[in-house]
């Protein structure tokens, strides 16, 4: 079996020395290495030119968590409360986003990246939950909690494909955003509510494998349940990879 090539989004932080540099959380890399992938960065700062010469050389996209989307992203204004905004990551995963929705190509948001992949596609935010949607439960669970802690359940609809991945109808999740999906983009389909009923997970039913969650699966590398959603992401990345061999292999101009 080949070995798929997922491209993880990046995000961009300053050393001690005031040099700018570019990053990606450890607990991803692992993640898909143990589903059977290689993981591959791509870097920020980069034309759209260029991305899409990244792009042809992947089998996936993880679209990882981080920072605040801007809101004029999405049609609204700065909160208070929005922070550790990248008008630059922002681009770069937005152009993204709608290039693999556009080919194809197998997809996986977490956490921001949930949240980047309803803007590109037309939907919006709550700039803070707490602040604007009143009777909603804390979903804030950091810096002072530990990554693993279960926040709450999850109830997932059983006729989506991440029922299907886990196999449950509940779950119990981490929790570590503040913002949450507003409007749901019209190609989106919610499959996860916290009780609250802030969407927790999404999928593009007319794409062949989009789907994002709002926890952090990679932080949960002992749950089966989580180990389940890479491994069917690399599955998927590694039947795209065939496919697109094949199609290289019929189109070959013969030898002569």
């Amino acid at each position: 079996m080949s070995t798929p090539v997922i491209g993880l989004t990046t995000f961009r932080q300053v050393d001690p020395y005031g040099h700018a540099q570019l990053a990606i959380k450890e607990a991803y890399v692992r993640a898909l290495s143990a589903a059977g992938a290689a993981p591959l960065l791509i870097p920020l700062g980069v034309p759209e030119a260029a991305l899409d010469r990244i792009l042809a050389g992947l089998d996936g996209v993880l679209f990882t968590g981080g920072g605040d989307v801007h809101p004029e992203c999405y049609g609204s204004q700065l909160h208070p409360l929005v922070d550790e905004v990248d008008l630059d990551r922002d681009r770069v995963e937005i152009h993204l986003v709608k290039q693999v929705s556009e080919s194809g190509m197998p997809f996986l948001g977490i956490c921001r990246g949930l949240q980047v992949i309803n803007i590109a596609l037309g939907g919006t935010l709550y700039e803070d939950i707490l602040d604007q949607r009143p009777g909603s439960l804390r979903h804030q669970y950091y810096p002072d909690w530990p990554r693993d802690y279960l926040a709450h359940d999850v109830l997932i609809e059983t006729d989506s494909r991440l029922h299907m991945i886990v196999g449950h109808e509940k779950l119990p999740v981490n929790s570590l955003h503040h913002q949450g999906v507003r409007q749901l983009a019209p190609l989106a389909r919610p499959t996860a509510f916290a009780p609250d009923g802030i969407i927790e997970a999404i999928e593009l039913p007319t794409h062949p494998y989009g789907m994002a969650v709002q926890w952090h699966p990679e932080w949960l590398p002992t749950h089966s349940s989580m180990q389940a959603i890479f491994k069917d992401f690399v599955a998927a990345a590694t039947e795209w990879s065939k496919r697109q061999r094949g199609d290289i292999q019929r189109n070959a101009p013969a030898h002569v």
